[in-house]
C-alpha cells in the first residue's frame, strides 16, 4: 500500500534496494535517480551526492545501481547498505530528476524501498501531484533513536536537479562558456593598465576540488550518434560496462505486470569486442581464449574480466585507451550468451560508456524477440580526431553451426577467421 506524503515508516537496519519506477512512453522525458547523504541538513562535501555521474560513495554505503526497462515500466535504482552509513550521516535522501521535461508528464512515479536480500518491499511511494517540478524529493532515509525510518516526502523543485543540488550544498559546474560584457557602441577602448611593482607571491592555496558535472548523453533510435570530441571524451580511459537483469514469467499475485525479478548466478554473457586498427589489423577482445587484449599496446583495449552477477558497480566491463584514438579504425562492442540461456528474451541490460573527460554515454537494450545469443551494442568509428559512438542495440541470430562471434563478424564486414575456444 502507498504511503501518504508526510508518513513514516521503520526500516530494517539492512541492506536496502531503492527503486524509482515510472512508465516510459512518446512525450515522457527520461528521469534519474539520485541520493544525498546528509549531515546537519548539509552535504559534507561533494562526494556525498550519488548520481549517474558519481555512481558510488567512498564508504560504500550508497550505491547508483542504474535503469532497467520491462516493456513500458522504467526503473532507476540506489543500494542503501545502511549499517555501513557513517555515523555522522543522519539523512539520506532520495531524489529524482526529469531529464527534456516536467514531472506532469512522468506518469506512474513512484519510490520503492525493498530489502535487498529477498526482495521484500518495506515501504513505497506514488507521486500523483506533480505539475512544472523537474526534481522531486521522493523520500528520505532517516535515524531516529537509533533505528531507521523511511518518510514519504513529496517535494519538488523547479530548478532541476542542479538546483536541488546547490541547495543542499553541491557545487555544480556550469558548462556555460564565461561571456564578457559587451562594450557600448562609440565607447573608447579601456586604457592599458600601468605595470605594478614586484609584490612577493602569496603562498599558492590548494586547488579547489572540481565542481559536479551533471552532464550525460543517452543514445535512442531517433537518436543514435554522439561525437566525443564535442563532449570532450578523446583522451584517457573509456570505460564500456554492461549491466543486465533477468526477469521471468510469474503467476500470482503482487508482481507487477506479472512478472518478477530474478538474478541467475549462472547466466553468463561475455563482453566482446572487435577492433580494427589504422595499420589494417584486426582482431577480438573477449574472455573466450583468454584474448583480455592490452591498455599499454595494440590494440590499446583491455577486457577487465568475466562477470556473472549484471550488477552496475561490477558488470561486464572494457576499456579502450583513448590517448591512443589515431591507433583505431573502428571497434565494434557486442555481447554473447556464453551459458545460461537460449536467447536474449526476458533479459533487460544498460550499456553506459565513460570516458575519464566527458560526459557519459548510455543506452538500453530494446526487447529481443528473436533467438539471438548474440547482439551487436555500439559502433566505435574515427574520424579524423574525432571518435564517434553510434548506438547499435542490433540482435542477430546465429544459424545453425555457426558461432556469435562468426555471425557478428558477418554481420558488419570484418572479414576474419575463426576457431573454437574455451575459457
Amino acid at each position: 500500500m502507498s504511503m501518504l506524503k508526510g508518513a513514516n515508516v521503520p526500516v530494517p537496519a539492512r541492506p536496502l534496494r531503492v527503486e524509482l519506477g515510472w512508465e516510459a512512453g512518446p512525450g515522457v522525458p527520461d528521469v534519474d535517480a539520485s541520493a544525498l547523504l546528509l549531515a546537519s541538513g548539509k552535504v559534507r562535501s561533494d562526494a556525498d551526492f550519488v548520481f549517474y555521474n558519481q555512481p558510488a560513495h567512498p564508504s560504500g554505503a550508497v550505491r547508483h545501481d542504474g535503469k532497467r526497462t520491462a516493456g513500458a515500466s522504467v526503473t532507476d535504482a540506489l543500494t542503501v547498505d545502511l549499517p555501513r552509513v557513517e555515523p555522522g550521516v543522519e539523512r539520506v535522501v532520495l531524489t529524482a530528476s526529469a531529464d527534456g521535461g516536467t514531472f506532469r508528464q512522468v506518469p506512474g512515479l513512484c519510490v520503492r524501498v525493498l530489502d535487498a536480500a529477498d526482495g521484500t518491499e518495506v515501504a513505497r511511494y506514488e507521486s500523483r501531484d506533480a505539475t512544472v517540478e523537474t526534481a522531486y524529493i521522493m523520500g528520505e532515509l532517516y535515524r531516529r533513536q537509533g533505528a531507521w525510518k523511511f518518510r514519504a516526502v513529496g517535494q519538488g523543485y523547479g530548478t532541476g536537479l542542479e538546483g536541488l543540488a546547490r541547495d543542499f550544498g553541491i557545487t555544480v559546474d556550469d558548462p556555460r562558456p564565461a561571456v564578457s560584457p559587451p562594450r557600448p557602441a562609440g565607447a573608447a577602448p579601456a586604457a592599458p593598465t600601468p605595470p605594478a611593482r614586484p609584490v612577493t607571491p602569496a603562498p599558492t592555496p590548494p586547488p579547489a576540488p572540481a565542481p559536479v558535472s551533471l552532464s550525460k548523453v543517452t543514445l535512442t533510435k531517433e537518436a543514435p550518434t554522439v561525437s566525443l570530441a564535442k563532449q570532450g571524451g578523446t583522451s584517457g580511459a573509456l570505460r564500456v560496462n554492461l549491466n543486465w537483469e533477468v526477469r521471468k514469467q510469474f503467476r500470482g499475485w503482487g508482481a507487477k505486470r506479472g512478472r518478477a525479478v530474478a538474478h541467475h548466478s549462472d547466466l553468463d554473457l561475455d563482453l566482446c569486442a572487435l577492433f580494427e586498427l589504422s595499420d589494417g589489423s584486426k582482431g577480438v577482445v573477449q574472455a573466450l581464449g583468454n584474448t583480455f587484449g592490452d591498455l599499454r599496446r595494440p590494440p590499446y583495449i583491455h577486457l577487465d574480466g568475466d562477470d556473472r552477477t549484471g550488477a552496475v558497480a561490477t558488470g561486464e566491463n572494457l576499456t579502450v585507451n583513448l590517448d591512443h584514438r589515431d591507433a583505431f579504425r573502428r571497434i565494434l562492442v557486442f555481447v554473447t550468451i556464453y551459458e545460461g540461456a537460449r536467447s536474449f528474451a526476458d533479459l533487460h541490460a544498460t550499456v553506459t560508456l565513460t570516458p575519464q573527460h566527458g560526459a557519459p554515454v548510455e543506452f538500453f537494450l530494446d526487447e529481443c524477440t528473436v533467438p539471438s545469443t548474440v547482439c551487436a551494442l555500439a559502433l566505435i568509428t574515427r574520424h579524423g580526431d574525432d571518435l564517434v559512438v553510434q548506438r547499435e542495440a542490433r540482435y542477430l541470430v546465429p544459424e545453425r553451426g555457426v558461432s556469435p562471434q562468426r555471425t557478428i563478424d558477418h554481420a558488419y564486414g570484418w572479414g576474419m577467421n575463426w576457431t573454437p575456444g574455451r575459457k
